[in-house]
């Protein structure tokens, strides 16, 4: 899946189940459902999973838990907006679901 079908599928009822836990995470965020986004990326012991983590909680206001988890993504707290970090994390995860197909 590209970034281009997945914004296309936004209006959904549903997240597409071939999108994987991190993007069904950022599909309920985009859909103001912050807390099963969270659960989705919460279950994922990764970097990725850190990394979606770490915006969700930036996104709500807490910075210092933000914080904690961009340092278990091994990342610094971006100085983009929200908006522009949710489009580069929708851009990095579906570029890697192809690469790994």
């Amino acid at each position: 899946m590209d970034s281009n079908k997945f914004h296309g599928l936004l209006a959904g009822s549903v997240p597409p189940p071939e999108a994987g836990p991190l993007l069904q995470a950022l599909w309920h965020d985009a859909n103001d459902a912050w807390d099963r986004a969270h659960k989705l990326a919460q279950s994922q012991k990764d970097k990725a999973g850190a990394r979606v983590h770490a915006y969700l909680h930036r996104k709500e206001g807490d910075l210092d838990n933000a914080a904690y988890w961009y340092g278990r993504a091994g990342e610094p707290m971006p100085q983009t907006s929200p908006e522009q970090e949710w489009e580069a994390l929708v851009t990095a995860l579906t570029a890697a679901s192809r690469e790994n197909r």
